[in-house]
């Protein structure tokens, strides 16, 4: 008797998927059970800790969608992050803020996939881990990857995105 094929990816994360291989990122998509949306969901699902998580949060900054590629540890201090980024102030992305800039959700919202690239930092606290997850284009997709691979990835900006790395976890959504 053969295996059964893997379920097929969304096409969301297919483009995701497609987009890493492009990249030469050899992390491979994976389809989860149970929805990642938070950081700390996505943590339980994958078993690893939450700090491990990369979440993908979009911004508005200078009139532009912004992404920032935060541990699921802490939360962005927005002022401190534009500051080290020489950037105007960051504003959350609504939700459909963010599906236009990304063509994602948020809860699934990956580093690359996107209609076209945006500016982006990856969190210096990312570093602390040698595997990180990011989400891949929805709640229920993830993959493997490293900070290096996300900077590769989104032509990123490695900086600390909060004022203290060791701030306590704070669950929120992916993307």
């Amino acid at each position: 008797m053969e295996p059964a094929a893997p379920p097929a990816l969304p096409p969301r994360s297919a483009q995701v998927a497609a987009a890493l291989a492009a990249a030469g990122v050899p992390g491979e998509v994976r389809l989860l059970a149970d929805s990642a949306r938070t950081a700390a969901e996505a943590a339980a699902a994958l078993g690893c800790e939450v700090g491990a998580i990369a979440n993908s949060l979009v911004f508005l900054s200078d009139g532009e969608p912004v992404l920032v590629l935060t541990s699921g540890r802490h939360r962005v201090d927005t002022a401190a992050l534009a500051a080290r980024w020489g950037r105007g102030p960051l504003r959350r992305a609504t939700p459909e803020q963010v599906r236009e800039a990304t063509g994602q959700a948020i809860g699934g919202v990956a580093p690359t996939g996107h209609p076209r690239p945006l500016p982006t930092v990856v969190d210096l606290a990312l570093t602390d881990y040698p595997r990180v997850w990011a989400a891949a284009g929805t709640p229920h997709t993830v993959f493997p990857t490293t900070a290096d691979e996300l900077l590769h990835l989104t032509n990123g900006t490695l900086l600390p995105v909060t004022t203290s790395q060791d701030d306590e976890p704070q669950p929120q959504p992916r993307g």
